[in-house]
């Protein structure tokens, strides 16, 4: 596998998690506000400009989607106390509970199911392939 065909499997890991996720207003976000919002939750207390750097977005847009993010009540901003000029954004309080709450009601199997075209059996090992790699990547004892 090279890095081409590992990013194509990662996009479409991406769709097939977006389609077992319940449906919310988290699929009426842009890619570019949803990447933005999970870069947040990732790294809060993040300035705008270092969310820009790690997304690739124009500073423009993230200072936009985190303001539409902000009136949603995903996220919560503040001037930095050391830099009165830097913005400051992280999740809202409750909001990254609140997600994994409803993406805990329901499992993978179904979108991995429909999206492989495999039987109930199959899903189950490929389920436990991907559960691995998670806890590889994330640095969490196999």
């Amino acid at each position: 596998m090279n890095g081409l065909e590992l990013f194509l499997l990662g996009h479409k890991l991406i769709r097939i998690g977006q389609d077992a996720i319940p449906r919310s207003g988290f699929h009426t976000l842009t890619n570019s506000a949803r990447t933005i919002l999970v870069d947040v939750f990732e790294n809060p207390g993040s300035s705008i400009r270092e969310v820009t750097e790690r997304t690739g977005f124009p500073q423009s847009l993230v200072s936009s989607s985190v303001a539409k993010l902000r009136e949603d009540g995903a996220l919560v901003t503040e001037t930095d106390p050391a830099d009165r000029r830097r913005t400051l954004v992280r999740p809202a309080p409750g909001a990254p509970e609140k997600g994994r709450r409803a993406a805990e009601s329901t499992t993978v199997d179904a979108a991995l199911a429909e999206a492989l075209g495999v039987e109930a059996a199959e899903v189950a090992e490929l389920v436990a392939t991907l559960e691995s790699l998670a806890r590889r990547l994330s640095g969490a004892p196999t």
